[in-house]
């Protein structure tokens, strides 16, 4: 199975009182950062790290939490890793959104309430592009090891054992 199918991400969990490293079998891939932010303890242990203002500290971060992804791997860890690549995945498109948006503001106007927390537009129009140089070597700086990690063999051995264990 490739990145990104499976069963969808499950929204519907108690995140704040769900420990993913004790019960990975309640963990769905989804589809690209789904979760990032929601999935404990994982998440607290990354998100410190994760930056990507300048050039400098964006490889600073995407080599911490690379390290932290070659950590889960080893440990054979497949949701820690996950969500360390997701992480990474999330450095790139944050720092493509600043590259392209300086303010961050991709869309016009608020996200409506019942769509918080969901990409999309949700039918608001998109600002100009307004591009940022600095951000956009933050983002190259990311996409590199992004790519290592979602290349790993090891990772996508794991993610095959984990789906056909957990997401069949």
């Amino acid at each position: 199975m490739t990145q990104g199918r499976g069963t969808k991400f499950n929204y519907d969990l108690n995140f704040k009182e769900t420990d993913f490293r004790k019960n990975p079998e309640l963990y769905r891939v989804g589809k690209g950062e789904q979760g990032v932010l929601l999935v404990e303890p994982y998440k607290s242990e990354i998100l410190p790290h994760w930056r990507f203002k300048t050039p400098e500290i964006a490889r600073e971060s995407s080599e911490h939490i690379y390290g932290l992804f070659l950590d889960y791997v080893q440990q054979k860890d497949f949701v820690g890793a996950d969500m360390a690549r997701k992480f990474l995945q999330m450095g790139y498109t944050r720092s493509r959104r600043y590259a392209n948006h300086r303010t961050g503001q991709k869309y016009k106007g608020p996200v409506p309430d019942d769509k918080k927390g969901q990409s999309g537009a949700h039918g608001r129009e998109q600002l100009p592009i307004d591009p940022d140089p600095v951000k956009a070597e933050s983002a190259r700086i990311f996409k590199v090891k992004w790519d290592e990690a979602k290349e790993n063999p090891e990772y996508q051995q794991l993610m095959k054992e984990f789906r056909e264990r957990c997401e069949s």
